[in-house]
């Protein structure tokens, strides 16, 4: 089955809302992660913070992810500034197996050679270290507990293309 969707840097208001939409949907109804700790103060609308958004040719969002860079990075990528942090990534249940997951992280990373990074990390939930493994990222560390989910810390070296 072939859906078109793009995918965009989030801009406004009712694009961060549709963002948030998809992430209440996966984390907090699907994998029944506390809404009080899903939302963060990252999720502000900041300038080291960006949200990436796919959409289905009826405006419908089909995924998301975000990218935190400079000063809002730091306590996730062991202090360093040419490191950004991928989190918050989801996809809809109808809208898995199609490429938008791959196509979000690409967004990703594009904002993040276009900031001048060497490199993005991110916490992996366990299920999900073949996906990110599939798109060059390598787990490093010991698994810990994320709102009661197994995780794996991973990063990928970004080339300059």
């Amino acid at each position: 089955m072939t859906v078109a969707y793009s995918v965009r840097v989030a801009l406004g208001t009712a694009d961060r809302e549709a963002c948030f939409a998809v992430r209440k949907e996966v984390f907090v109804a699907e994998q029944q992660v506390p809404e009080d700790i899903e939302y963060d103060a990252y999720d502000a609308e900041d300038a080291d913070t960006i949200h990436v958004l796919a959409v289905g040719a009826e405006g419908v969002a089909l995924g998301t992810g975000r990218l935190l860079h400079g000063a809002s990075a730091l306590g996730k990528t062991g202090g360093d500034l040419t490191v950004g942090s991928l989190g918050r990534l989801a996809v809809r249940g109808a809208a898995r197996g199609l490429g938008v997951g791959a196509a979000l992280v690409g967004a990703i990373e594009d904002a993040a050679r276009e900031r001048g990074l060497a490199a993005v990390d991110l916490h992996a939930q366990t299920h999900a270290l073949g996906f990110y493994e599939r798109l060059g990222y390598a787990a490093y560390g010991a698994e810990f507990l994320d709102a009661g989910i197994a995780h794996l810390a991973m990063r990928r070296v970004l080339s300059a293309s």
